[in-house]
């Protein structure tokens, strides 16, 4: 049986002597679309930057598409992981065009002119740009672009190596109304499409939680409080666990979520 693309193993992560993660298990099969959620603060990005490589966990075993972490060339292994980030997206000039942003990924790159691009490189970033609905954008800069169109072309970004797992760091965050809902139409998309990747989604938002994802963690100060398939963990039981108050979570005929503080007279 083939390894899990993405497996941590009782991760722990200690910093100026506060605990960021506390034995955090998370293991991701190759059909498997991942939620991870939690309020701020919960230890949600660092989970997502160890599981990209960016970050050693304190203690804990991390395998990624069957190599462990400390024991393989991460700048290699880094190709096969498509990641997108608030703060990957902050080191991207806003001179760049879009279809710079998008094939600097084949090498793990933020400049064009550190490497050669071949024809085929070029006609895959497009196809990804076109995949996330934004090929029409190919010869813009970045800062000439909407935020909800940055998302959409940093999520392309991360599918120009064809990559065997894709981790998403709040892409939603920041972005308005009309943006999220083109964000979260082309994420479920991508997660419904069986042939893709294994994916990991980071959000604090459950409105932000596309249809298609098929389980969930969630965490509070570093702990896991529940991980598994989706209609079983994301509950009001559990959000309100997680979050500190007592919710009602409803999930529309569309599969999406959506959840409402309850006032005091209704708890």
């Amino acid at each position: 049986m083939p390894e899990p693309p993405l497996d941590l193993d009782d991760v722990s992560m200690n910093r100026d002597g506060t605990a960021i993660l506390d034995h955090v298990t998370l293991r991701v099969e190759r059909h498997e679309r991942w939620l991870v959620l939690g309020a701020n603060g919960s230890g949600k990005t660092s989970l997502l930057r160890i599981a990209a490589l960016y970050e050693h966990p304190t203690t804990g075993t991390v395998r990624v598409l069957g190599q462990q972490l400390g024991l393989t060339d991460v700048r290699v292994l880094r190709r096969r992981i498509g990641f997108a980030s608030a703060a990957l997206a902050e080191q991207l000039r806003s001179e760049l065009v879009a279809l710079d942003a998008v094939r600097t990924a084949r090498f793990a790159a933020l400049e064009p002119w550190w490497h050669r691009y071949t024809t085929e490189d070029d006609e895959q970033a497009l196809a990804c740009l076109d995949r996330m609905g934004v090929g029409h954008f190919a010869g813009r800069p970045l800062g000439s672009l909407s935020s909800g169109e940055r998302q959409r072309v940093l999520l392309a970004r991360t599918l120009m190596n064809d990559p065997d797992v894709v981790l998403l760091d709040e892409p939603a965050a920041n972005l308005d109304l009309g943006g999220r809902e083109q964000l979260v139409t082309a994420l479920d998309d991508l997660a419904g499409d069986a042939d893709a990747p294994a994916l990991v989604l980071v959000t604090h938002h459950v409105e932000d939680v596309p249809p298609s994802m098929t389980h969930c963690l969630l965490l509070r100060e570093g702990r896991v409080l529940v991980a598994g398939p989706i209609e079983d963990a994301l509950t009001a039981a559990h959000l309100g666990d997680t979050f500190g108050l007592a919710f009602d979570v409803t999930r529309r005929s569309d599969g999406r979520f959506s959840a409402f503080a309850r006032s005091p007279r209704a708890r």
